[in-house]
């Protein structure tokens, strides 16, 4: 299998298109290609040298935590300037004109993990689009969804969009991020393919099945991102950022681990075996997180082990919150602080894409069926997964 970094080198035409033009990367930590070697190490290799340097939430070496305001720096090996795309208000998420008008093509490499709470892929897409009103063409360079093509979780409603989201998707909505970019960036209208406004470098050799470890090592994209097996539990372990629950920030397990000091991690364990689920364990422990929520104290919880492909994170997740709530409902609470560079809308709400599952899970609603209804896949999305498909294909170089 090669991603689209790893095709570099064989693509001709790119590169001739890269040795000629001014060239901006957007790109982090997790940007390497199956040596392991970072992009811009690739791309020197290829005698192309990068202008300017772009980088995502989290920075581009991805040190910074959560929502931590990201400023421009310097890479310390080209002296390239690294523009910061996470800054402290909406508008810096945005490329501004004149850090654009430094460049006539970029790149994007962003490992994105399938979910849509991830922020990679809606910087990529307003990255797409503000570059495309000033004439400048982006090519992403492709790389496997590592869920698979497994789909879970309901789009937003109208008026829940945000930067854990910004266009209707499904939580797990089983796109590459070129794929995802590509559904909406024609539906701007932009034009696709190496001639048109962005082209993709796509992925080759891979069957739509979740991430092999064995093809390559999993490479951190995120500092609370540090093992394939939390890309699988975050489609649902995003969700405890919207609650007065540890999702395990400060502990080596996040999203994995989760829990608080008034959780009994034995009685949730065993409230949510009565339920049902396959294709996961719980292994109740205790644990004091170093920082973020309730740090320096010990929290009961539970470790949640996905197994196989029976394992739906959002419907698991989505369950152990309510469960959490009856258990100690004078304890738990929704966080209601600015969440995402949004105010007024529970981070919940963001999260699940309405007030429909914070409602039910504080007016008692059946666990089971509240937990059904926020993991049901939009029945139109395969056609409209399809579609993203498509268009991707036709950008391909």
């Amino acid at each position: 299998m090669e991603f689209g970094v790893d095709r570099l080198a064989g693509c001709q035409r790119l590169l001739a298109e890269l040795r000629t033009k001014k060239v901006g990367v957007l790109c982090h930590a997790a940007s390497v290609d199956r040596r392991l070697v970072h992009v811009l190490d690739v791309l020197a290799e290829l005698a192309v040298r990068p202008s300017l340097l772009f980088a995502p939430e989290h920075g581009f070496g991805a040190a910074a935590q959560d929502m931590a305001t990201i400023g421009d720096e310097f890479e310390p090996t080209t002296g390239a300037r690294i523009v910061s795309l996470y800054g402290s208000e909406l508008a810096e998420l945005v490329p501004g004109e004149r850090d654009l008008a430094e460049v006539e093509l970029l790149l994007v490499d962003l490992q994105d993990v399938g979910s849509r709470y991830y922020t990679f892929v809606w910087t990529a897409l307003l990255a797409v689009r503000a570059a495309a009103k000033v004439g400048v063409h982006v090519v992403l360079l492709d790389r496997p969804n590592p869920l698979g093509r497994v789909t879970e979780g309901r789009r937003q409603d109208r008026g829940f969009t945000s930067f854990v989201g910004w266009e209707r998707v499904p939580v797990r909505h089983g796109l590459t991020l070129a794929e995802l970019v590509c559904l909406f960036a024609a539906e701007d209208g932009l034009s696709l393919g190496p001639a048109g406004a962005v082209s993709v470098l796509a992925v080759s050799g891979w069957d739509g099945a979740s991430h092999d470890a064995g093809d390559r090592p999993w490479v951190l994209p995120s500092p609370n991102m540090p093992t394939i097996d939390t890309a699988r539990v975050y489609p649902g372990g995003c969700l405890l950022e919207g609650t007065n629950l540890s999702e395990g920030r400060g502990h080596t397990r996040p999203f994995e681990v989760f829990g608080a000091p008034f959780v009994d991690g034995k009685k949730l364990a065993k409230a949510f075996e009565s339920l049902g689920f396959e294709g996961q364990i719980l292994r109740p422990l205790s644990f004091i997180p170093t920082f973020h929520k309730h740090a320096g104290k010990v929290c009961g919880g539970v470790e949640v082990h996905p197994l196989d492909a029976r394992f739906r994170p959002v419907a698991v997740y989505t369950a152990l919150i309510a469960l959490a709530e009856r258990l100690a409902p004078l304890e738990f609470r929704f966080r209601t602080e600015r969440y995402e560079f949004v105010d007024g809308i529970p981070a919940f709400d963001l999260l699940t894409g309405s007030s429909w599952a914070r409602d039910a899970i504080l007016g008692g609603e059946d666990v089971g069926t509240l937990a059904e209804y926020v993991s049901a896949v939009d029945p139109e999305w395969e056609a409209d997964a399809r579609v993203a498909r498509e268009r991707a294909a036709r950008a391909a170089w």
